[in-house]
């Protein structure tokens, strides 16, 4: 039976003791002014952060306070001050954003709510190239390494997006954006040890080979060490990862720009893993080697004519090759994409665009998991178009636009959305939405057997193997969303925002139960109690997000951000709960002799993760991190951060591989990075 966990009054009270004393350092007087800052937004005023430009929304440039979507923007700055090391770190800024951390290698990041290892309902792109995962219809996350120091910024949509970005952008879109090489031209040198992440370094180089053509390689690399589990041993998921690229931007007077970029990485991680046997023991605890490794290359021309007109042809090809202890997955994919924006007339801004994507999956079989057929060809084509119509200019917009997909796994599907944009002041934007997204349906829920658990029912009696069966016939599932929001700026140093939607879903895809069956092969004779997944489920999730910026003093910033998520799903079983509310404080504070003071505290609702045939209540959790940075010359940053201060470890999320729960320790982190 579960039970009831709340959060803890006096933890939120040392949480908030962290940010005590930085009313008064924010006041003292700053006698020797701070290096320049390594981030591009950290002297902004809060007039210019909330009209940061951001291409999510539209697939063109918009300021983000008259974005008609629930958008975030995490910055190069935030990366920066708060020393996060990866991308899902990151995504624990975002409102609404439902992060947890597994194990050492493994995340569930997820948007209003259905959080699970693969967050099956959010669409994820670095740098144009889409990083979903057709097998599992998620995302691994720890084959996402990225040289933190060179993103320009990413931006997080909350909602469907998917009359721009396509199917699968259900519950949100993830927009991971580069700086591009002419903004990273020189040396770097970076590298950072902890009690956590032992050790990573980075170089980087930058220059430019001819006139306006600029260029950067890099390599990294990086090792992370055991985390304990709940019963204070080791969970052996140890993992290190090995990273290096180019990038190569042309950016002449003409109006033409061209991009050419590559990745090659390797990761290697233990985990801890159940190996399930019809004979004696049933089930094997064991550690296994799983790896990620693969490489891409993608170009893009751009040519603009003017602020409302331009044209972009992209292209990318991207192998991955992937190991999760059940088999070997090899998936290439090639993807070409072409958009044009443009105006008609002076009340209409008309962006329209056709993609191709052709992907070969091969998924090498074992006992625990078989893929019908072995080998599969997909095949994605879409065109989509999007109408900007200025009703009044400056003042009322009608967005209205449609997408049309022929998915060679589920035919066609249309994603509509209507969107009204109004700003009666220059301070105040209003907006709302209704749109259809639609999930295509994993290639482990269409075609493939696992089998989970073994057992002996009774002494006499053969074994039970458990197994869960995907069905060939699976439609996709739906999603009719009706969101709305407010930004407002009721003074030039303060700014809010506020979101609140209700998602209707319908033919979610659950397990159910079959008749129980004597089977034969593979040997020997047993019982098979198995369960095939069915487009059964609906339901609805409902909630409200509200963040806010204060510049307090001139080198003193806090944001603030608080969600509220309710769930009503059927059947509730196969569904786990993302936290039902969440809160963030974050503190940027610049003192004299360049020194920075940056903080966060994180207050996470208890919620429910997948364990075996079950869920497990994950209990909530108060994390608070801290960070000091020294930059006494512009070359120079010294940095040391410790996280999770306020308790020793604390659990995030579950494992489906093991009912072991690891749990996430206190650490310190120390990083010095230098420039040329």
């Amino acid at each position: 039976m579960l039970k009831q966990v709340s959060f803890r009054p006096w933890l939120w009270c040392d949480a908030l003791l962290v940010f005590v004393l930085m009313p008064t350092l924010a006041g003292a007087t700053d006698t020797n002014q701070p290096a320049q800052s390594f981030g591009d937004l950290g002297d902004l005023t809060i007039e210019q952060l909330v009209n940061v430009k951001v291409t999510s929304v539209a697939k063109g440039q918009t300021d983000l306070f008259a974005s008609p979507a629930a958008i975030a923007v995490v910055t190069a700055d935030d990366i920066r001050r708060l020393g996060l090391t990866s991308i899902p770190e990151a995504l624990r800024l975002v409102p609404g954003m439902d992060v947890a951390q597994i194990n050492a290698a493994e995340w569930a990041v997820s948007a209003r709510g259905f959080n699970a290892e693969f967050g099956r309902d959010l669409l994820v792109l670095i740098d144009g190239r889409t990083v979903y995962t057709p097998s599992s219809a998620g995302v691994f996350w720890d084959a996402q390494d990225v040289v933190m120091d060179d993103l320009d910024r990413i931006e997080v949509i909350r909602g469907p997006g998917a009359t721009l970005w396509g199917a699968n952008a259900v519950n949100g879109v993830i927009n991971v954006i580069s700086k591009s090489a002419r903004e990273t031209q020189g040396l770097l040198v970076s590298g950072s040890a902890g009690s956590v992440e032992q050790d990573s370094v980075t170089v980087r180089y930058g220059g430019e080979l001819a006139s306006n053509l600029y260029y950067r390689v890099y390599a990294q690399r990086s090792d992370m060490s055991d985390l304990a589990n709940s019963n204070g041993k080791s969970s052996g998921d140890a993992w290190n990862s090995s990273l290096g690229g180019f990038r190569a931007d042309w950016e002449p007077p003409s109006p033409n720009v061209l991009t050419l970029q590559g990745d090659y990485y390797y990761s290697e991680a233990a985990q801890p893993s159940e190996l399930v046997s019809l004979t004696p023991p049933a089930v094997t605890l064991l550690n296994t080697s799983e790896y990620n490794q693969g490489g891409n290359i993608l170009g893009r021309w751009t040519h603009t004519v003017s602020d409302s007109s331009q044209m972009t042809l992209q292209t990318y090809y991207d192998h991955v090759e992937q190991n999760t202890g059940f088999g070997i997955e090899y998936l290439n994919t090639y993807d070409i994409d072409l958009q044009d924006r443009f105006s008609l007339g002076s009340w209409n801004d008309f962006v329209w665009g056709t993609g191709y994507r052709y992907q070969d999956v091969d998924d090498t079989p074992s006992f625990e998991l078989t893929w019908l057929p072995q080998t599969q060809h997909l095949r994605l084509f879409n065109i989509f178009a999007q109408d900007d119509i200025k009703i009044v200019p400056d003042r009322l917009h009608l967005i209205l636009g449609n997408k049309f997909e022929d998915n060679s796994l589920v035919q066609w599907e249309v994603e509509p959305n209507g969107r009204l944009l109004w700003t009666p002041t220059e301070s105040q934007t209003l907006w709302a939405a209704v749109s259809r997204a639609a999930r295509t349906p994993s290639l482990f829920e269409l075609d493939t057997r696992l089998n989970a658990a073994a057992f002996q029912p009774a002494p006499a009696s053969p074994p039970a193997l458990v197994s869960v069966f995907g069905n060939p016939n699976s439609t996709a599932e739906k999603l009719l969303a009706y969101e709305a929001g407010y930004r407002v700026e009721p003074v030039r140093s303060l700014s809010f925002d506020l979101t609140g939607f209700y998602n209707v879903y319908q033919h979610l895809l659950v397990q159910v139960a079959n008749p129980t069956a004597i089977e034969t092969s593979p040997a020997p004779t047993h019982l098979l109690i198995s369960s095939s997944y069915m487009n059964a489920g609906a339901g609805d999730t409902y909630g409200v997000e509200l963040s806010s910026q204060w510049r307090v003093f001139e080198n003193w910033r806090l944001t603030a951000s608080y969600s509220w998520l309710g769930t009503r799903l059927t059947p509730v079983s196969d569904f786990a709960q993302s936290p039902q509310q969440q809160f963030q404080l974050r503190s940027y504070l610049d003192l004299p002799y360049h020194l920075e003071l940056n903080g966060a505290v994180y207050l996470v609702g208890r919620s429910t993760g997948p364990l075996s045939a079950g869920f497990e209540e994950i209990p909530s959790y108060v994390r608070a991190d801290l960070g000091l940075i020294w930059s006494p010359r512009k070359w120079l940053q010294v940095g040391l951060w410790g996280e999770n201060l306020l308790q020793s470890e604390h659990i995030e999320f579950s494992s489906q591989e093991t009912p072991a729960l690891t749990e996430v320790p206190r650490s310190v982190l120390a990083k010095v990075t230098v420039r040329f």
